[in-house]
């Protein structure tokens, strides 16, 4: 990817609403996306990916588990029991990471089943939250097979090492319909 063309695409895959084409200079990677497909008016809890362009924030990282992504974002490292992010739409730290255990609905950063082995927080309801817009929408591992998300963005873990060098807060994720 050349340093002029900074956007990675998602675009569904034909006939497959909840699967999904990443493209990123010549790498053209499968994906999965939310269990409702995609959608223009997101909502919290609507299974949907946003059609939307997002910037690239950060990174969470779980040692142990998958070889740290060679990437030039912020790269944080998840701590078990430790890490959380609230997806209560009524709480002051909707859509933020938080210490757990918390007071409001929060998920655990540290899953028991990987796909949060490497998280890249995309910019969707962050900068200027709404609330109930959604939250924790992030590109991140996917489960084998391709099953749909909860509206996140999700690779393979061969295919996140892949792309992780192409991923900076100069990069855009362009969700398209």
């Amino acid at each position: 990817m050349r340093a002029r063309n900074r956007t990675i695409v998602v675009r569904r895959a034909p006939g497959a609403p909840q699967r999904g084409i990443v493209s990123a200079g010549n790498l053209r990677l499968p994906c999965a996306l939310g269990r409702s497909g995609t959608t223009v008016r997101k909502r919290e809890g609507d299974g949907a990916t946003p059609v939307a362009t997002m910037a690239l924030m950060s990174a969470w990282f779980r040692p142990g588990r998958m070889p740290l992504p060679a990437t030039r974002l912020a790269v944080r490292r998840t701590r078990s029991g430790r890490d959380g992010w609230c997806d209560a739409p009524t709480h002051a730290a909707y859509n933020r990471p938080v210490r757990l255990p918390f007071p409001a609905s929060a998920e655990s950063m540290a899953r028991d089943d990987r796909l949060y082995d490497f998280v890249v927080v995309l910019d969707w309801n962050m900068r200027r939250r709404g609330r109930g817009l959604g939250s924790a929408i992030f590109l991140h591992i996917a489960r084998p097979g391709y099953p749909p998300t909860a509206g996140c963005v999700a690779v393979s873990p061969t295919d996140m090492l892949r792309l992780a060098p192409l991923l900076s807060t100069r990069t855009r994720l362009r969700v398209e319909r």
